[in-house]
């Protein structure tokens, strides 16, 4: 086992980095954090050069000098420095249950000060803490009183400041052992410590661009968020924006961003540096599209504007195409030091490339995106469509990293809020595995599935390949498998009609409220139509209301950035959900996910809502298209939750989305229209009624060309 290292915000990398050199030569265990945390007091902000935790060293805190002291003054400012970093550092660790013991810390911080030639004898003798050369430092290290993994785990909890997020419900109501609220009082009650990827993706700041990949619920908008409140506390100078495409995300990430700047810097953000926007912004509150605008002078486009110019599902990329062009023409001057993105992959590349222009060099611009949760059929653009090309063609955005600094390019396998059930069926589902027709869609890379955390289990990766996958051990925490059972995490209901299902629904929940020990807002409904969610809501709400249950349309009837209250289920469109998560999700009318018009993009707000859950997940629907659901559902189950298919080779890649590629809902008339057409016709044929030579000869020799170009098309296939 290696010593891992983290490279954070350090205030001399090359020092840093032969610190980091030196310890992993004589350490074999633990983690230190370069430039992190940073510590602060009532007064001042104290920084550290360094943190070792070691089950075999305790806890070390390195200062890294400059110059050695030669005066008495000196070298007094020397030791006080590292007495105050030892006050700061036990007062701030004292704060935490889990690493005192009695009335006094359970483990004894230790401080040492790095010099880069041999410091005086006044120093060297000093009676606490050590004044040396990187090349003394082994033989002190051995001498210091190992912990226990206990205080380890503690300890890294306390360092990376995720206690604040454990859940703030005690749930001092759940009196029955077994309920639902007892698992959920469980599984929250475990110490929040960020694994090695979330560990890596939080506090690695390189000089530059970094890509977080990961799926819902890996912790990308903790980690965005974290790193928000670092870089704010480090450099209180700089002028950053943390910004989401969904704006139901708004309550979510202010909350986080708030606790976590407590956590480093002892205060609140500052709203004027550290903005947390939406991407694009309206009327009453600023986003990065409208503040580029207006540092150029422009007024920015509202709704209204660009969905009658440029349709729903292209409105935003019209805009800031519009203003890009503009600024293509025009000298810039950035407005923000660093840009952190969530939510990337809802977002066109015509917003990365404004961002890109209004970012100061060396451009730390920071996106995180889940590549199987598009809710378009199109592939993920690369870093160079994303943020465009330089004038001889040449990447403007480069996510190459040395060995020894932070890394730019992180995938985060491990996820925390699906059970691996309810993940096997949602990507199931998303991409067609168990559906008659075969895929609808498929990553382009075979890889991915191994990076976000799928094993091999029979076949290989590789296009034309039959493969068998599944969640591999690792990618889950242990306590779904501990507490849940698959049966009852995911299940399926097909009804014969609306009225049933809705019945259905307000039954479980009210189920859920009164025997399960769930609370209001441990519920989330999500309805797959966006467009006719305000006249769909009424009905289920009429049901719940029967029931004596309260419910709510998020953003209808209450504030655009706010899902869950305390007394009220909440029912949210897809996209509002989007980027939420709630303990019990019911996703109903889901037979409208299995149309075949538009079915990658159906298929893909299906997988939204199942993934929305944290521990149990309902999937309802009515007719024979919920049928369709629910078979496949099944097959997942038979197959105990594994994925089996074939891989696409590219060019059947290509031909899956141009098949199923998206299209304005107006053509679904047409295409409908049309399909009925060519029904009476070949019904007509095989009655006898008529025959291909009663067809007008320009149609007759129209059909014939359409067969010999398909013809030709399997032929080129094939070759």
């Amino acid at each position: 086992m290696a010593l891992e290292v983290v490279h954070g915000a350090s205030r001399n990398r090359n020092a840093a980095r032969a610190l980091a050199k030196q310890l992993g030569e004589v350490i074999e265990d633990g983690t230190v954090y370069l430039g992190y945390p940073v510590l602060a007091t009532a007064d001042e902000r104290v920084e550290v050069d360094a943190l070792l935790v070691s089950r075999t060293h305790g806890l070390v805190a390195f200062l890294v000098a400059g110059d050695v002291p030669t005066s008495p003054e000196s070298q007094s400012d020397a030791i006080a420095s590292q007495d105050r970093l030892f006050a700061v550092l036990e007062g701030y660790l004292s704060r935490h249950e889990g690493l005192r013991k009695g009335r006094s810390l359970a483990l004894v911080p230790n401080t040492a000060t790095l010099f880069p030639s041999p410091p005086p004898a006044a120093l060297r003798e000093a009676e606490e803490g050590f004044y040396g050369e990187l090349g003394d430092l082994t033989d002190w290290l051995a001498d210091l009183e190992p912990i226990t993994e206990r205080l380890e785990l503690n300890l890294h909890a306390a360092l990376q400041r995720v206690t604040t997020i454990k859940p703030t419900k005690k749930r001092s109501t759940v009196t029955k052992a077994g309920s639902r609220g007892a698992v959920l009082k469980e599984i929250e009650k475990g110490i929040a410590n960020l694994d090695r990827w979330q560990k890596m993706a939080a506090i690695e700041s390189p000089e530059g661009p970094q890509r977080i990949r990961g799926l819902a619920g890996s912790g990308k908008t903790v980690v965005l968020a974290l790193k928000a409140a670092y870089w704010h506390t480090t450099h209180p100078e700089w002028n950053i924006a943390l910004t989401f495409h969904s704006r139901a995300l708004y309550q979510q990430i202010d909350d986080l961003v708030t606790r976590f700047t407590f956590e480093h810097g002892n205060d609140r953000p500052d709203p004027e540096r550290l903005r947390i926007i939406h991407s694009w912004g309206s009327r009453g509150r600023p986003g990065v599209y409208s503040m580029i605008a207006v540092a150029l002078g422009e007024t920015p486009r509202d709704w209204a504007y660009a969905r009658g110019k440029y349709g729903m599902e292209d409105a935003f990329q019209g805009v800031c195409r519009e203003l890009l062009s503009l600024a293509k023409t025009r000298s810039v001057e950035p407005i923000f030091d660093a840009v952190l993105i969530d939510e990337a992959q809802d977002l066109p590349p015509e917003f990365f490339q404004l961002v890109y222009r209004f970012t100061r060099d060396p451009k730390r611009i920071v996106w995180g995106y889940d590549e199987l949760q598009r809710l378009s059929e199109a592939a993920m653009p690369s870093t160079a469509e994303l943020f465009g090309t330089g004038l001889d063609g040449e990447q403007l955005i480069s996510l190459e990293a040395p060995p020894d600094g932070p890394q730019r390019d992180i995938v985060l396998p491990v996820c925390y809020r699906n059970t691996p059930w309810a993940l096997a069926t949602a990507h199931a589902l998303g991409i067609g595995v168990y559906r008659d027709e075969g895929l609808l869609q498929h990553p382009d890379e075979p890889q991915l599935w191994s990076d976000i955390g799928y094993s091999v289990v029979h076949g290989q990766l590789s296009p034309g390949e039959s493969v068998t996958l599944e969640r591999s051990q690792e990618s889950y925490p242990s306590y779904f498998p501990d507490l849940l059972n698959p049966d009852d995490a995911v299940v399926v209901r097909s009804f014969e009609d609306r009225d049933a299902q809705d019945a259905w629904v307000a039954d479980q929940i009210k189920r859920n409220i009164t025997q399960d020990e769930l609370d209001y807002d441990d519920i989330l409904i999500v309805l797959p139509d966006t467009y006719r969610a305000k006249t769909r809501a009424p009905r289920l709400q009429r049901e719940l209301e029967r029931r004596g249950i309260d419910s709510h349309l998020a953003g209808v009837n209450t504030s655009t950035d706010q899902i869950f209250q305390p007394d009220s289920v909440a029912i949210a469109h897809i996209y509002r959900a989007k980027g939420n998560e709630a303990p019990m999700v019911y996703a109903i009318d889901a037979h409208q996910t299995a149309a075949s018009f538009n079915a990658v993009t159906n298929r893909n707000k299906l997988f939204t809502a199942i993934t929305r859950s944290r521990a149990w997940v309902r999937v309802t629907g009515y007719g024979d298209r919920m049928k369709l659901v629910e078979d496949e559902v099944t097959a997942v189950r038979t197959n105990g939750y594994r994925l089996r298919f074939t891989i696409p080779t590219a060019p059947e890649l290509a031909q899956l989305r141009h098949i199923h590629r998206d299209r304005p809902e107006g053509t679904e008339v047409a295409v409908r229209r049309a399909t009925e057409g060519v029904s009476t016709f070949l019904e007509a044929l095989e009655r006898g009624d008529m025959d291909l030579y009663d067809l007008p000869p320009d149609i007759r020799t129209r059909l014939t060309r359409l067969r010999v170009d398909d013809q030709t098309g399997a032929d080129d296939d094939d070759r």
